[in-house]
């Protein structure tokens, strides 16, 4: 993938974003109740339909119409949508929701895919959660990948990228922490006056885990606009003097020349010589 230059982060951050695009296997997006994350896993979606993948959204949380709402006929016409929203269960008996309920949804999200990258947006894990057992989900993410095979029963495709919205207020630190180990990367949206960034951490296969964090906005177009780096930490104010964090200590940290001799001098007690 080639870095965009003309983002106004510079090329180093889109190609930083791009490179968590190229990512294979789960990519979590936690957003907040201060900072929406819909509106990335939309930016993230229509760039993987731009880019020639084919694009599976399971949809549970928005209707169909508006999540697709933005969106130019380029990008619907690569949507494949599976609804959720309308009819989980089955209740009205119309055919239309899938067998097994969600999780039968979720496990044949790709059964129709072709050759080919593909990417699934969940939207949203935090429903699924809510609705469904950790470890069953945990299992239906770990086999997704294994699910797209070629036509004919040839050897398995490229592995499926899948984009799952995270809502971490609703979960404890048990299902955060399980998602979180079958993750590839993670996108953390935060942010201070206004400034929406979005805290990266990918895991590679055989490389240390890299941090990045980057601002960004979300364009009327559903493009998204990097803005450079993150906010700058305040500095200290330089005419207040600094803190001496050994001032009201009831110990000595430092010994006189003379104290360190006698420590020198003292014989332990579990020390053996020729008295003993």
């Amino acid at each position: 993938v080639t870095p965009s230059e003309g983002a106004s982060g510079g090329p180093g951050r889109e190609w930083e974003m791009e490179s968590v695009l190229a990512l294979r296997g789960l990519v979590l997006l936690r957003d907040s109740v201060e900072w929406e994350g819909r509106s990335l896993l939309k930016a993230l979606v229509k760039k993987a339909a731009l880019g020639g993948e084919q694009v599976h959204v399971l949809g549970c949380e928005v209707s169909e119409e508006e999540f697709r709402e933005g969106f130019d006929s380029r990008v619907n016409s690569r949507l494949v949508y599976h609804d959720l929203f309308r009819d989980p269960l089955n209740w009205s008996q119309t055919g239309e929701a899938p067998p097994g309920g969600p999780l039968g949804a979720l496990q044949v999200t790709c059964k129709r895919a072709g050759p080919g990258p593909v990417t699934v947006a969940l939207d949203s894990l935090s429903w699924l959660l809510l609705r469904l057992p950790c470890a069953a989900i945990c299992q239906a993410l770990c086999a997704l990948g294994r699910q797209h095979a070629r036509p004919g029963g040839g050897p398995a495709g490229e592995p499926v990228r899948v984009l799952g919205l995270l809502h971490g207020e609703l979960h404890g630190p048990g299902p955060r922490g399980a998602l979180s180990s079958l993750a590839q990367a993670e996108v953390t949206l935060s942010g201070t006056g206004g400034q929406a960034s979005a805290h990266i951490l990918c895991r590679r296969p055989r490389q240390r885990p890299s941090h990045e964090t980057l601002c960004f906005s979300i364009l009327p177009d559903l493009s998204l606009d990097l803005q450079g780096g993150p906010p700058l930490e305040p500095h200290p104010d330089p005419h207040r003097p600094p803190v001496d964090p050994t001032t009201h200590l009831t110990f000595n940290l430092h010994l006189s020349k003379r104290e360190r001799e006698a420590k020198d001098s003292l014989t332990l007690p579990f020390q053996f010589s020729s008295e003993k």
